[in-house]
């Protein structure tokens, strides 16, 4: 199956080539939505000049070949109008065949495209530090991605970039000696990271001997002893507990697996600056090993460098963001990586690339892109912060999310049991914030508000979730499994039955396009867009006491095809769809 789109460019194509020759074979069959068809092709306007024939004329000349071309297999309209656009019109037969075959096609018309291998950075939280809703985006973003390139069928290798390594782990490693491994305040980091780091910072800045055996112990940590070294094992397990309740929370697909952090790049840092300096790439400033591209220059016209090895011969993340890219590309065998990080960082990691291509650590076949992302906001359009003014912790605004939309289900189901409607209010509460941050373009902030993430009407998560209960449950007082209906014949002969067939056919374009531009919210539109384009078919097309049997059964597997191609895109995004809400 396929869209009228996808159906008609390729005739169109061929039916340029056909009317004006080789030299404009494969060219832009230029196809815009109409309000007047289908579809029109802007081509004749775009190549009368060409041609040098009026628009019109180049029009009758590519219309009289896609009659030969036999366009009429699929169109039932095909005209000429205003200044020399192609009307097209597909029939109803084409839309009712093309819906069919959606229906019947567990992919719902998704696309298996060429593989490749995709690598992603994605979440990257502290260890012994508490998520705050900074990481949220950054989250959910690179999972949905990851979700989606899977379904298109690329090998996707998730990479967390947590901060495991440096100078704090000293700090932090004589604190959970102090108070022992299997202590209240070591189980902290499980539960409460921010109360354990908060203490070993009061220690370090107020007790003298303990900040110069804090020192002491960062040099023991990086030079490999072994005690050192399973104390601080004990303290990244012990927030990887941490981090796994809030992925598990969430909702994302992150394992322990996927975890590279900054320590495991830590023997590479040295060979990293020797070879920037053998390629002469790394010149000593100031005591510094830096990196000077063209183009990068701070205030008063200075140059801005990248910091591979500070004064003091440490390295900072310039020079370990390097190593990620030149393992991500040597050892992952990326053909395309994603850094999906803030958006405040864009020239930092233009630098790294630059740097790391100007090395010979990235071909120019393999494609790195930043999806940069924007800032939650609070109502005073400022970053969303705690009435102290700290960062707002990631699993309390969830937890917050949960229990709003448990309230809800409550006052409005008190038929169900109090385990279901509290499994329901969980997948509103979590699907509701997932929504509302991938419905807005992933560089974009947003302002965070609570009761409109969690409104039944409007562009948000709970309306989608409601339009799969509300399929759902006609299949239920049909007394038919969906997987029955799919299969059965397809009949359009209503607009509104027009319309829903139509949209469903778009979906395989959308998830080739998020997957192609990494643009989430495109899907978001889409299933948004869906939804409402479902509302006017009940309305118009009443499903269980149709007119006729066939109407019925037709009726019943576009409701089918769109329960599949709802539960598809919303999984995609990582969103569960409640049973009943």
């Amino acid at each position: 199956m396929v869209s009228p789109s996808a159906a008609l460019a390729p005739l169109v194509t061929a039916a340029i080539a056909q009317a004006f020759g080789e030299d404009f074979r494969g060219a832009d069959p230029v196809l815009r939505p109409s309000q007047f068809a289908d579809l029109q092709s802007n081509a004749p306007l775009a190549l009368a000049k060409r041609v040098g024939m009026p628009p019109r004329d180049v029009a009758a000349k590519i219309v009289a070949e896609l009659e030969a071309l036999g366009v009429r297999d699929v169109v039932s309209g095909l005209e000429i109008s205003g200044p020399g656009f192609v009307n097209l019109t597909v029939s109803d037969a084409w839309v009712s065949a093309q819906a069919a075959a959606l229906a019947a096609d567990e992919r719902a018309g998704v696309p298996v495209q060429d593989p490749r291998t995709v690598v992603i950075d994605y979440s990257s939280p502290n260890v012994a530090k508490e998520m705050h809703v900074g990481h949220l985006r950054t989250t959910i973003v690179g999972d949905a991605l990851a979700r989606t390139l899977e379904e298109l069928g690329h090998t996707v290798v998730r990479q967390n970039h947590v901060g495991d390594w440096g100078t704090p782990f000293g700090m932090l490693i004589e604190h959970l000696l102090d108070v022992g491994e299997d202590s209240p305040d070591a189980a902290l980091l499980e539960t409460d990271p921010n109360a354990f780091y908060q203490a070993a910072r009061v220690k370090f800045d107020g007790d003298e001997a303990f900040a110069t055996r804090a020192r002491a112990r960062v040099t023991t940590l990086q030079s490999g002893d072994a005690g050192t070294l399973a104390t601080w094992e004990r303290l990244v397990g012990l927030s990887r507990v941490y981090f796994n309740k809030v992925y598990a929370t969430l909702g994302v697909t992150l394992t322990d697996v996927d975890l590279a952090g900054e320590s495991t790049y830590n023997d590479e840092l040295a060979g990293i600056c020797d070879e920037l300096q053998e390629k002469g790439l790394a010149t000593v400033s100031d005591g510094a090993l830096c990196v000077f591209l063209d183009g990068y220059t701070g205030r008063e016209g200075k140059p801005v460098p990248l910091i591979v090895r500070k004064s003091d011969g440490g390295y900072g993340y310039g020079t370990t963001d390097l190593a990620t890219i030149r393992r991500r590309v040597h050892d992952l065998h990326a053909d395309r990586v994603l850094y999906v990080v803030g958006v405040t960082q864009a020239q930092h990691f233009e630098m790294v690339w630059q740097t790391a291509r100007l090395a010979g650590w990235v071909p120019d076949d393999v494609e790195v892109v930043h999806v940069k992302i924007g800032s939650v906001l609070g109502e005073d359009r400022k970053l969303l912060r705690t009435r102290a003014g700290s960062a707002l912790r990631l699993m309390a605004l969830l937890e917050e999310a949960v229990t709003a939309a448990t309230a809800v289900v409550e006052e409005r189901r008190s038929d169900l049991d109090a385990a279901t409607r509290a499994e329901i209010g969980r997948q509103i509460g979590i699907g509701a914030v997932k929504y509302a941050d991938l419905s807005v373009a992933h560089d974009s902030d947003y302002v965070f508000d609570l009761d409109r993430m969690l409104a039944l009407t409007g562009n948000t998560g709970p309306y989608l979730q409601y339009a799969v209960t509300r399929l759902r449950s006609i299949f239920r007082a049909a007394g038919l499994d969906p997987q029955e209906a799919v299969a059965r014949r397809v009949v359009v002969t209503e607009p509104a039955e027009r319309a829903l067939a139509l949209a469903l056919l778009g979906f395989g374009g959308v998830v080739a396009a998020v997957g192609d531009e990494l643009e989430p919210h495109r899907l978001c539109v889409y299933l948004f867009d869906l939804a409402q384009t479902l509302s006017a078919f009940y309305e118009e097309c009443p499903v269980l006491k149709a007119a006729t049997s066939e109407a019925r059964e037709s009726r019943l597997a576009l409701c089918a095809a769109s329960l599949r191609v709802l539960l598809l895109g919303l999984g995609l995004l990582g969103i569960e769809a409640p049973q009943q809400m």
